[in-house]
């Protein structure tokens, strides 16, 4: 038992660590880019500064994102034999791709790095582009794979074993499309929030105030526009999950019973002994709206389901909380963006505007972290959904929790020179 908890915690706490520096390297050469476009047609200075510090911050997140991958490539067949053995010939195929976008990537941060001034301006500015691209489809093809873990799909099981393999139907399969779409805006959002924060602070500090103005407004407005559509993206995937994963939303609202006009749990405390909530806010109706778009309709509860495949609710009640409010608030303090760049542009630089926006930086991707909780703890016990149990799939290896300190201990050594590097370009920004 102690080992199966410090496998799963091991990859859990590199998942963790993992994801974010992936969503920045998927929205950062976007952001760059822009900076870099916009040098090109005004000729102006800072925007040529603004992008090469930009491209100092891409190319330390894409380091530190391939050694993290790396390590999480080799933790998934370590900790999880069983699991590779028998979905390795289907999500091989995604894994194949997310390797040739990875490369294609590669290529397009060496040609961008180097070859200032050595190719001409528009291809060089088109090498930052394709380094967007090509992260944005490693990102979204990885998702392809957790997708079929979500929604399995592309084979049949017959005795224990997978066969009549269809590797195409399994990576295009009915969840990737949702969470690839929920996560790419997720992405844009954590890290358009957090760049605007970190240069927002600069500017309550005074320095650098044109530089960080105009850093502010690139990364805060693709920031702002995926907060605002996020809501989108999130009823597009709770309506697919409720179709196909209905025991996570039990979990996510604490629905512990099958009710038509089901209402919306807000906050609260589940007891899953006890099958109910304390301390909560219920808004009649408002669950089988959301689920169904209809206000009678019937929502599933946990007691449609054996108790034995049950999701820890509390986990997962909690961690969707925490992902939908924070969610709420950056998707408020998006819409006071574009109010002020409606009404008056300048208001965006007001002092308590600008200290809310230094204290979003952290919240983008806590939010997103939640989201990844409610993804995977709420299909447990599952590792592939209906298919096989984390238990079934786990190494038999004794001794696990000694390699998870190890491993989180250079994720947290990782995470602190990245953050020191980063601390250093801002501080030395004089424009």
């Amino acid at each position: 038992m102690m080992d199966l908890l410090a496998a799963r915690s091991q990859m859990a706490v590199s998942l963790g660590f993992h994801i974010i520096f992936s969503c920045i390297g998927i929205a950062m050469p976007f952001f760059m880019a822009v900076a870099h476009w916009k040098w090109l047609r005004t000729g102006q200075q800072v925007y040529l500064e603004l992008t090469r510090a930009w491209l100092k911050g891409v190319a330390i997140f894409f380091a530190i994102g391939a050694v993290s991958g790396t390590v999480l490539s080799f933790e998934l067949g370590l900790l999880f034999p069983k699991f590779m053995e028998l979905a390795g010939p289907i999500i091989g195929l995604p894994f194949s791709w997310e390797g040739v976008a990875f490369f294609l990537e590669a290529i397009a941060l060496g040609l961008y790095l180097y070859g200032w001034d050595k190719i001409q301006r528009w291809l060089h500015w088109s090498a930052g582009l394709v380094m967007g691209f090509a992260g944005a489809a490693s990102g979204l093809i990885v998702i392809c794979a957790n997708g079929w873990m979500n929604s399995p799909q592309g084979f049949d099981w017959v005795d224990g074993k997978f066969i009549n393999i269809d590797p195409y139907a399994a990576m295009f399969n009915n969840a990737s499309l949702h969470q690839g779409i929920h996560m790419t805006i997720a992405a844009f959002a954590a890290t358009g929030f957090a760049v605007a924060g970190i240069h927002a602070f600069m500017l309550l500090k005074k320095k650098g105030v044109l530089f960080h103005q105009v850093a502010l407004k690139i990364a805060l407005t693709f920031g702002a526009l995926a907060a605002l559509l996020q809501p989108l993206s999130g009823d597009f995937l709770s309506r697919h999950l409720t179709q196909h994963q209905p025991e996570k939303v039990a979990a996510m609202h604490a629905q512990f019973k099958t009710l038509k006009e089901a209402p919306l749990l807000i906050g609260g405390i589940p007891f899953q002994k006890e099958k109910t909530v304390k301390f909560g806010i219920y808004i009649p109706k408002m669950l089988s709206f959301l689920a169904h778009h209809d206000i009678n309709a019937e929502v599933t509860g946990l007691d449609a389901f054996p108790e034995e495949n049950h999701p820890p609710v509390a986990v997962v009640h909690f961690a969707f909380q925490i992902m939908v409010g924070l969610g709420s608030l950056l998707f408020f303090l998006s819409a006071i963006y574009f109010l002020c760049v409606i009404k008056n542009p300048d208001w965006i630089f007001h002092t308590r505007y600008l200290k809310c926006l230094a204290l979003s930086i952290p919240l983008g991707f806590i939010a997103l972290e939640a989201g990844w909780v409610v993804t995977e703890v709420g299909r447990q016990p599952w590792i592939i959904y209906k298919v096989m149990k984390v238990s079934e799939a786990v190494t038999p290896m004794p001794g696990l929790i000694i390699p998870f300190f190890f491993f989180t201990a250079i994720y947290f050594l990782l995470s602190f020179v990245a953050i020191w590097l980063l601390a250093r370009q801002v501080k030395a920004v004089k424009t």
